[in-house]
C-alpha cells in the first residue's frame, strides 16, 4: 500500500468520524482467514471470532471464568459425559450482499458448527478444511455426538470426561456459524470457501470488506442481542512496522495499537493523549525443533543447540524489561506450573562436547525460521534470529535465517516444512491442556499445532489422564510430570514469557486488556 494511499485512507476516515463514531485499530499483521474454525493465530481470530461471532459460552470480560452467551444455561450429567445447553431465543444473524437470513439462531446452527468439525465428510464441511484447533484438542475423538433435542436445547455426548470442556467451548474455534448461510452457499454454487472471505455471525460487528494487507472494515450490528455497540464503525488497519504504528498513534490516525516494541515503552508512557495498558501475559515464546527431521531427532543435538543459546542476552536485548526467561512450556501465572524445573544451562563448551558425542564434531548447517510479525511472546523475531545465529556459530552450527509473510509462515510450519522455527502461544482458556496438549500432544502432530512433531508416550499419557481428572490437585501432579518429561526431551527451546502491552488513545473509553490477548470492542466507545 503506497504512502499516498495510506494518507488518503486516514483522511477519509477522519472526516467520516466527524459524522459517526469510528475506531481505528492498528494491528501487526494480516488475517489468514475470517473463519475462526480454520485459524489459530490471534491476528485472524481478532479479525473474525471476536468481532463477528459468539459462542455458546464466553469468558467474563478480563477473566478466565466462563459465563453464558448464546447458551442461557447448562447442566452436566453425574458421569460428566453429557452436557445439556438451553439456548437463547430471538438471536439474529447478520446479513450481507449475498445472503439474508430467514430465521434466528437455533439448535441447528450449533449441531452444524460442531458436526462439520467432527466429520470432514459432512456435506457442509469445508472442502480440505484443516480444523486444526478442534483436532489438536482431540475434540473429534472426545465428542461422540451433538444432538438437537428441540430448537433451543442441544446435548453434547462425550466419549469420556473432559475437565476443560466448558472452557474449550468458549474458545474461538467454537464460534457459532449459520447453517442456513452454509446451505445457501452450496445451493448457489458460491461454495463453502466463501465462509473464509464473507463471514456471517451473531456478533457485535458486521464484516463489510477486506483489502488484503491493508484494511478490514466493520459496522455495528444493530440487531446484536446484547445491544448495538457504541461504535458505528470499526476499522482494522494492517501496519506491520511497530514504529509506524506508534507514529500513527501520536498523530491520532490510530486509536488502539497492538504490540508496541519493548524499547518504546518508556517513551509511550510520557506521550500526551495516549496511554499504555499492561498486564502479565498468559504466553510462552519458544523455538521448536522438527523432531521428525534429522539431525533434530537426536536428543543430544537438541541439548547442544539449547545449551548454546544465551537466553538472558535475548531477554536483555529484545524484551527490555517486558519479559522473563521461560523454563517451562506453560507460563508461571498458570496453575500447575512446575516450580521444580531447572532451566537449561548456557555453556558453549558443553554444547560443543554434546555435538561431538552426537556425531557432529564440526557442526552442521540448518535453517532457522523467524516469525515476520511482532508478537508479545516474541517482539522481534528477526533480531532474535540473528542473535541465535551468532550463538550457534560458536559451536559450529551454521544457520540460515528464513521467513515468509505471516499466513504463509503459519501454513508451512503446520505442514512441518521447517527444521527449526520460532513460535509462541498465548493461552485461550486458562487451562494447562491448552498449552500441553494442543501444542505438544500426539494428536496435535497430525492437526498441525505441534510444530515439534514430537509424540512422547510418557508425556502424552500424563496429559491425557489429567484431562479426565475432576480435581485440580490431581491434574496439577500429572501436568508437573509432563513438564519434567518435556524438559528432559527438549522438543522446544523455551525462550520467554512476556507482558501484554497495548497503546490506547485517551479518546477511547471502555477498553480493557484481555488475558488471552483478544481485541474486543463491543463495549468500547470513543469521544
Amino acid at each position: 500500500m503506497s504512502k499516498n494511499y495510506i494518507g488518503l485512507f486516514f483522511l477519509v476516515f477522519s472526516l467520516n468520524a466527524m459524522a459517526a463514531k469510528t475506531l481505528i485499530y492498528c494491528m501487526e499483521g494480516s488475517p489468514a482467514s475470517f473463519n475462526p474454525q480454520l485459524t489459530t493465530d490471534s491476528v485472524s481470530l481478532n479479525a473474525s471470532s471476536q468481532a463477528i461471532f459468539n459462542r455458546l459460552v464466553d469468558f467474563k470480560k478480563g477473566s478466565t471464568e466462563v459465563e453464558p452467551s448464546l447458551a442461557l444455561s447448562w447442566t452436566v450429567s453425574k458421569d460428566r459425559k453429557s452436557y445439556t445447553f438451553k439456548l437463547r431465543k430471538d438471536v439474529a444473524f447478520q446479513s450481507n450482499d449475498i445472503f439474508t437470513p430467514t430465521r434466528t439462531f437455533n439448535a441447528n446452527d450449533v449441531v452444524y458448527t460442531f458436526k462439520t468439525q467432527m466429520d470432514p465428510k459432512n456435506s457442509l464441511a469445508i472442502p480440505n478444511g484443516n480444523y486444526e484447533y478442534f483436532k489438536g484438542m482431540e475434540l473429534d475423538k472426545i465428542i461422540a455426538d451433538v444432538k438437537k433435542v428441540d430448537d433451543y436445547t442441544v446435548v453434547f455426548e462425550l466419549t469420556k470426561p473432559e475437565a476443560p470442556f466448558l472452557a474449550n467451548l468458549a474458545m474461538d474455534f467454537a464460534s457459532i456459524l449459520s447453517e442456513e448461510y452454509a446451505q445457501s452457499l452450496v445451493k448457489s454454487g458460491k461454495g463453502l470457501k466463501t465462509l473464509e472471505t464473507k463471514p456471517i455471525g451473531t456478533g457485535p460487528f458486521v464484516f463489510k470488506s477486506y483489502q488484503k494487507d491493508s484494511t478490514v472494515r466493520y459496522t455495528a450490528f444493530d440487531k446484536y442481542f446484547k445491544g448495538k455497540p457504541k461504535l458505528d464503525n470499526l476499522v482494522f488497519v494492517v501496519v506491520t512496522d511497530s514504529t509506524v504504528r506508534l507514529q500513527k498513534m501520536k498523530t491520532g490516525e490510530c486509536h488502539v495499537m497492538s504490540e508496541p516494541q519493548p524499547q518504546d515503552i518508556d517513551q509511550i508512557q510520557k506521550l500526551p493523549g495516549i496511554k499504555l495498558i499492561s498486564t502479565e501475559g498468559l504466553n510462552t515464546g519458544y523455538v521448536a525443533f522438527n523432531t521428525s527431521k534429522k539431525p533434530f531427532d537426536n536428543l543430544k543435538v537438541r541439548e547442544a543447540f539449547t545449551m548454546a543459546l544465551n537466553k538472558k542476552s535475548y531477554i536483555d536485548a529484545i524484551y527490555k524489561g517486558q519479559g522473563t526467561i521461560a523454563k517451562n512450556p506453560i507460563p508461571p501465572t498458570m496453575w500447575s506450573y512446575s516450580k521444580a524445573t531447572k532451566d537449561d544451562e548456557y555453556s558453549t563448551e558443553k554444547a560443543k562436547k554434546l555435538l561431538t558425542e552426537a556425531g557432529f564434531p564440526n557442526g552442521f548447517e540448518t535453517d532457522l525460521w523467524t516469525i515476520p510479525v511482532s508478537r508479545p511472546y516474541m517482539p522481534n523475531g528477526k533480531k532474535m534470529g540473528e542473535l541465535m545465529q551468532a550463538d550457534l556459530a560458536k559451536i559450529g552450527i551454521k544457520v540460515k535465517l528464513v521467513t515468509f509473510d505471516w499466513p504463509t509462515y503459519l501454513e508451512k510450519t503446520k505442514q512441518g516444512l521447517h527444521s527449526v522455527a520460532q513460535m509462541g502461544w498465548t493461552g485461550d482458556n486458562g487451562d494447562p491442556d491448552n498449552f500441553l496438549n494442543v501444542l505438544l500432544g500426539c494428536s496435535a502432530v497430525e492437526a498441525g499445532s505441534n510444530l515439534a512433531r514430537w509424540c512422547n508416550k510418557e508425556f502424552n499419557d500424563a496429559v491425557q489422564k489429567a484431562k479426565e481428572e475432576p480435581t485440580q490437585a490431581k491434574r496439577t501432579k500429572l501436568y508437573e510430570q509432563a513438564q519434567a518429561v518435556f524438559k528432559k526431551e527438549k522438543p522446544w527451546v523455551t525462550i520467554a514469557h512476556s507482558r501484554l502491552n497495548k497503546v490506547v488513545s485517551d479518546k477511547v473509553t471502555g477498553y480493557t486488556i484481555n488475558p488471552f490477548g483478544h481485541e474486543q470492542f463491543e463495549s468500547v466507545d470513543i469521544k
